[in-house]
């Protein structure tokens, strides 16, 4: 099942690393600013163009990453989440799955660098 859009949380992840990251998934340019603290651009994935948004300090020390497309490398947030995780070596959460009304909207999938992974409430996981 492929998601309509995508939303990673990224920690304390330097812009160039997430530009040279985006720029080799997405054939994006470098983000540029769209005001405070959000920073925007346009990919491309098998045709189709990817907008692209990064929030700055979004949420306890975690930047928000959004692809407004379902034409993305990765079918499933937890999908994007495990490549960002290896590739920019930081911490990333995201949903545990495709939000429906009535889901809790505290638990999040947590993916870390080494590959361990596993569901945590946020903000009180304590992390």
């Amino acid at each position: 099942m492929r998601y309509p859009d995508i939303e990673i949380y990224l920690r304390q992840t330097p812009f160039e690393a997430i530009d040279a990251w985006l720029g080799e998934m997405l054939d994006a340019a470098p983000l540029r600013g769209a005001g405070r603290n959000k920073w925007q651009t346009r990919g491309h994935y098998e045709g189709h163009e990817v907008p692209v948004l990064l929030v700055e300090k979004a949420a306890d020390g975690f930047a928000s990453l959004w692809f407004d497309s379902a034409h993305t490398p990765w079918p499933r947030d937890a999908d994007c989440a495990r490549d960002a995780a290896t590739r920019l070596d930081c911490e990333v959460r995201c949903s545990l799955g495709g939000w429906q009304p009535g889901d809790d909207p505290d638990r999040f999938w947590q993916v870390l660098p080494d590959g361990s992974e596993n569901a945590i409430d946020w903000p009180d996981s304590g992390q």
